[in-house]
């Protein structure tokens, strides 16, 4: 690599450096030989091409990742009149991904750390290719919902693997803010355009947005094979939490479970109730596990930064509120207003452009200002974007109201997506960092399950008489998230402002 002046931008103002977990001693006398990391880019040094290589195989497979969890989304309607699904049970085409990803992440991420961060993203990418391939042949509703939790379970493994490569491949500061920047602009991208290229191939038939990932993830994998080189990690010391991934993965099923029945079964009936009572016992055992446990599949710990608690409700909120809209649009689109898949589409497409063309410049964004500014201007705009859409009604306007909500959610993935990502994972030691990404992750994929659980039963208690007014209730769910993430948003500003008062009055006590 040719060597270029180190960059003298200071770091993350907004972030707070989170302590490691203390080491654990070697029983040996003698040290073991330090580990050979992967291509490890210094500060201030220009990135080699196997580099950039290794980079872009990651951004494929999180591309790839994303993409699933929205790119069923326009093939929804096709999929229920196909295999005549209800609209409750539809959401568990989308819940089952999201929950096989987020209910397990937490266990991927530790799995990264202990067993290497190569030989598990490998591995899950191969089970993604077959799961893939698999929910593009089945002929039943479970069937497909099974293919699609399989999916999220390897995507779970994955995803953290892949970020915790280049956390530790990559120096914190600029350097690292760069490639998260490429890296979460990859993801937001195939979240956001996973929309559009999911209705362009609804109109060959559903199944192709199903088939359509195979051959890209065979590629990843096999460039994976190539460009990731077989070098000694540095591991984390420990084992697997499995009674903490088994009651965590429990209690979010049970709790959307209860929420997507209950406007069914009603909200007193004996099975919502234990439903309800299930999924807290289990996340009550669940923490008390993580407080017991030698080797705790999430170190309570990491939850005292302010930061990073932030910037994981910050993610619950982002990603929630836009898959509960995205289902709500789904069906207002086509369902209500009879459009096309490709016109539905070609609806989301301002979005999906704009965090495709601007989010790789966050990194730069996150250097100079701060990813606390960054946030709080994204949570304004997811705000100000679910607040254009509930003027919805029988003929709504492209240039009055569709594009322009659609712009202010693109600017709110833009924006909010790299810098929660920036922030949840900057003063994390390196054997953490695949748990620092994982709950990150998990945050986002349980809100979305969660909040989508909550969007389906508004829409499935409304009545038929005022369909309307059903749909805007159902965007209120995700305006009135939004506001709330604001105001945390707010409250990291103050947190920065904190230090900087602290420092100037210890200045005037020593004048």
């Amino acid at each position: 690599m040719t060597p270029s002046p180190a960059s003298t931008a200071p770091p993350d103002p907004s972030v707070a450096p989170v302590s490691p977990a203390p080491s654990v001693s070697s029983a040996s006398p003698t040290p073991p030989a330090p580990p050979v990391p992967l291509s490890v880019s210094p500060p201030g040094e220009r990135w080699s091409a196997g580099l950039w290589a290794a980079l872009t195989v990651l951004c494929a497979v999180v591309f790839l990742d994303a993409l699933d969890v929205s790119m069923v989304g326009v093939a929804l309607p096709s999929i229920q009149a196909d295999l005549g699904l209800s609209t409750s049970s539809l959401q568990w085409v989308v819940s089952g991904y999201v929950l096989g990803y987020g209910g397990l992440l937490l266990l991927g991420g530790r799995t990264a750390d202990l067993l290497g961060r190569r030989r598990v993203f490998l591995v899950a990418l191969a089970v993604f290719v077959v799961a893939s391939l698999l929910g593009g042949l089945v002929n039943d509703g479970t069937l497909l919902i099974a293919a699609r939790f399989v999916k999220g379970v390897s995507a779970a493994f994955t995803a953290p693997a892949a970020l915790s490569i280049i956390t530790t491949t990559f120096a914190e500061g600029p350097a690292r803010n760069r490639a998260l920047s490429v890296f979460t602009a990859s993801g937001a991208s195939g979240f956001s355009l996973g929309l559009v290229i999911s209705g362009f191939l609804t109109e060959l038939g559903w199944r192709w947005t199903f088939l359509m990932p195979v051959p890209v993830a065979i590629i990843a994998l096999v460039a994976a094979l190539r460009f990731l080189p077989r070098q000694r990690e540095e591991r984390a010391e420990g084992g697997h939490d499995l009674i903490g991934a088994v009651t965590i993965t429990g209690s979010m099923l049970l709790l959307v479970y209860a929420v997507v029945e209950a406007p069914g079964a009603g909200w007193g009936s004996p099975r919502t109730i234990a439903s309800l009572l299930g999924a807290a016992l289990l996340l009550a055992v669940f923490v008390l596990t993580e407080q017991r446990v030698k080797h705790p599949l999430v170190r309570l710990g990491i939850l005292r930064s302010g930061p990073i608690v932030r910037a994981n409700l910050g993610l619950v909120i982002l990603f929630g509120s836009y898959v509960g809209f995205q289902f709500v649009a789904m069906q207002y689109f086509q369902n209500f207003l009879h459009w096309s898949a490709l016109e539905t589409a070609l609806a989301f497409l301002p979005a999906g452009l704009l965090v495709a063309v601007t989010s790789t410049r966050m990194g730069k964004l996150a250097d100079r200002f701060g990813t606390a500014r960054l946030i709080v201007v994204g949570s304004a705009a997811l705000a100000a974007g679910y607040a254009f859409f509930l003027r919805i009604n029988g003929e709504p306007s492209l240039a009055t109201l569709i594009i322009p909500g659609m712009v202010l959610l693109g600017i709110a993935f833009a924006l909010s997506f790299p810098s929660l990502n920036i922030q949840a994972t900057n003063g994390v030691a390196d054997d953490e960092q695949g748990l620092a990404s994982g709950l990150l992750n998990t945050s986002g994929q349980v809100g979305g399950a969660v909040v989508l659980a909550v969007v389906t039963a508004v829409l499935t208690s409304g009545t038929g008489a005022d369909p309307i007014g059903t749909f805007r209730a159902a965007i209120t769910v995700s305006g009135i998230l939004a506001v709330v993430g604001l105001l945390i948003a707010l409250t990291g500003l103050r947190a920065r402002r904190a230090p900087v008062a602290a420092e100037r009055e210890k200045v005037l006590e020593t004048v």
